[in-house]
């Protein structure tokens, strides 16, 4: 593959945290799983989470409808999907950094100015900006750069690093709505964005590292671990993959379709979860907590998976969630009880965090480390497009039929369907004709 590079030959990078935190007994493995958290924290925190807060405000300061705002938000989550796509290969290439520097520098200006929308089409650009910035900062970037200081320890690193996302919910959520309550949606935006370029811009210049070997560091913190998974291997993990290669195998488009039905289900609850709950409790704080509980269950649940998710069938455990979270949706949408309420956003919780866990532990098994931004571009695409069409289409069925029953149904339906869908992601066999790449060899 033309223009590929190894990172090995690359110039030594040696940050200044690097130099920091030198003096401490640790893997710079360790600084890379805080430093990715961190990101996570902000970049998904805001670029997720506080869309929901952002929707609400809108709409009762404005007047304007669930419909609008959430071809708004359809239209957030497809074009960070498109960047996704398109700055994957140039990570694969180049390493990842300078691509999330300038994204958390965007998604950090554009937050900042959701206070001052006054028109729809303000909404639109505000939202483009934060979507550019959200493609390039979060996703595809800290997973091209966790895969290749953890193999065998990928489910453990990812857990924790994740655990960043679940923990802007608990933090961020509540912080964005107390800030939109006491002064404004403008305070709170700029408040916000603030937030995200004092956290961000450090992590991505001073601390991330794109590869262990500009360094001088290990993978696996020298120690892998003994996992009988023959797809950790070196023949799978540094087996090189064009799109359309990919895109020729029956995993590709299982994972790729079982993940757009359940991220459209999910993100249109997530999404329309704080509307839904401020009508059922009556209370908008109240509903800002629960939805800390669904990012706290999140935190627990991945935390917990992380531990033992190097070791089983991901395939198997995917499906699992699909259907628990089926359930709870289901039964949340007919169950108006407080206490129920609440009992089934925790269960919905275990399983947000460790969805978007297992997509990116499937697609790392399958097709590996090398060319990760390529494929994981391609599958965002396609997941954040109908990732945002989940709250357009709940919004669109709540305005008419006058409630979350149906929507709420319907995102069940399609959970259940996904659940039998991604049976079919099995590994690819290695073949000849695809060499795997050695640890010091020309990438090419």
């Amino acid at each position: 593959m033309p223009g590929r590079v190894n990172p090995s030959l690359l110039p030594q990078r040696r940050p200044l945290a690097a130099r920091a935190l030198a003096r401490f007994d640790l893997d710079y493995g360790v600084w890379i799983i805080v430093g990715s958290l961190l990101l996570m924290f902000v970049g998904v925190g805001v670029g997720y989470y506080a869309l929901a807060i952002f929707a609400r405000e809108l709409e009762t300061s404005l007047g304007w409808s669930s419909t609008l705002v959430g071809s708004a938000t359809g239209m957030y989550f497809t074009l960070s999907g498109l960047t996704a796509w398109l700055v994957g290969p140039h990570i694969d290439r180049h390493g990842p950094l300078r691509v999330m520097t300038f994204g958390v520098v965007a998604l950090g200006v554009g937050v900042s100015f959701v206070g001052a929308v006054a028109r729809p089409w303000h909404l639109f650009v505000v939202y483009g900006v934060m979507a550019v910035g959200f493609g390039c900062a979060a996703s595809v970037g800290v997973n091209s750069i966790l895969s290749r200081w953890f193999v065998t320890r990928r489910a453990r690193a990812t857990s924790l690093t994740f655990t960043g996302t679940s923990l802007g919910g608990v933090v961020l959520a509540p912080l964005v709505t107390w800030l939109a309550a006491s002064g404004g949606l403008g305070r709170a935006g700029v408040i916000t964005g603030l937030l995200v370029l004092a956290v961000g811009l450090p992590v991505t210049v001073f601390v991330l590292v794109w590869d262990p070997t500009q360094v001088g560091a290990e993978v696996d913190h020298g120690r892998p671990l003994d996992v009988d998974n023959a797809n950790l291997a070196d023949r799978v993990q540094k087996r090189e993959w064009t799109r359309n290669e990919a895109m020729r195998t029956v995993p590709f488009w299982a994972i790729l379709v079982a993940f757009v039905l359940i991220l459209t289900a999910q993100t249109g609850f997530l999404i329309q979860q704080f509307s839904f709950l401020s009508e059922r409790f009556g209370d908008e704080r109240t509903a800002s907590f629960t939805l800390s509980v669904t990012a706290m269950g999140s935190v627990v649940a991945r935390l917990v998976v992380g531990q033992f998710a190097d070791a089983i069938d991901k395939r198997i455990f995917t499906v699992s969630l699909f259907v628990i979270q089926a359930t709870a949706v289901l039964a949340i949408a007919f169950v108006d009880n407080r206490a129920a309420t609440w009992l089934l956003v925790l269960i919905i919780g275990f399983t947000v965090g460790n969805v978007y866990m297992m997509q990116t532990l499937l697609v790392s098994e399958i097709f590996g480390m090398v060319s990760l931004g390529a494929v994981m571009g391609a599958v965002s695409l396609a997941t954040q497009t109908a990732s945002g069409l989940g709250p357009f289409g709940v919004g669109w069925l709540r305005d008419r039929t006058d409630g979350f029953t149906v929507p709420f149904v319907i995102t069940a339906a399609m959970s259940y369907v996904a659940a039998v869908v991604i049976l079919a992601a099995k590994p690819v066999e290695p073949k000849n004709e695809h060499p795997a790449v050695g640890e010091s060899a020309l990438l090419q």
